[in-house]
């Protein structure tokens, strides 16, 4: 998977704290990115590139209310990140399996 949405895209972009912040509070509220500047210890300018790269891999999208434009978080690329780290986690799982009914009948 490669693009945009792809898990080493949606993984650089997580890599910054902030944006781990801005995402949790997006997942209780959608919020101006002015609002989220008056949670975080950041500025409004900072915060508009943060919601710029978030938007970029598919992680929050742009909810027009009147004049102003709040942010929605979008579970959808995290679910899907997700579901391929679960996939991968269950094929360790099954290798380790493996390894200890070898290892006991030794």
């Amino acid at each position: 998977m490669s693009g945009p949405d792809s898990p080493t895209a949606v993984f650089a972009v997580l890599a910054d704290d902030t944006r781990w912040e801005i995402l949790e509070l997006l997942g209780s509220e959608d919020l101006s990115a002015s609002a989220l500047a008056d949670r975080l210890p950041v500025s409004r300018q900072a915060i508009a590139k943060h919601l710029v790269a978030l938007e970029g891999v598919g992680l929050v999208e742009r909810v027009p209310v009147g004049r102003e434009i709040r942010y929605r978080a979008l579970g959808s690329v995290l679910g899907a990140v997700g579901r391929r780290l679960e996939a991968i986690g269950a094929q360790w799982d099954t290798r380790l399996a493996r390894i200890k009914e070898i290892a006991e009948n030794l």
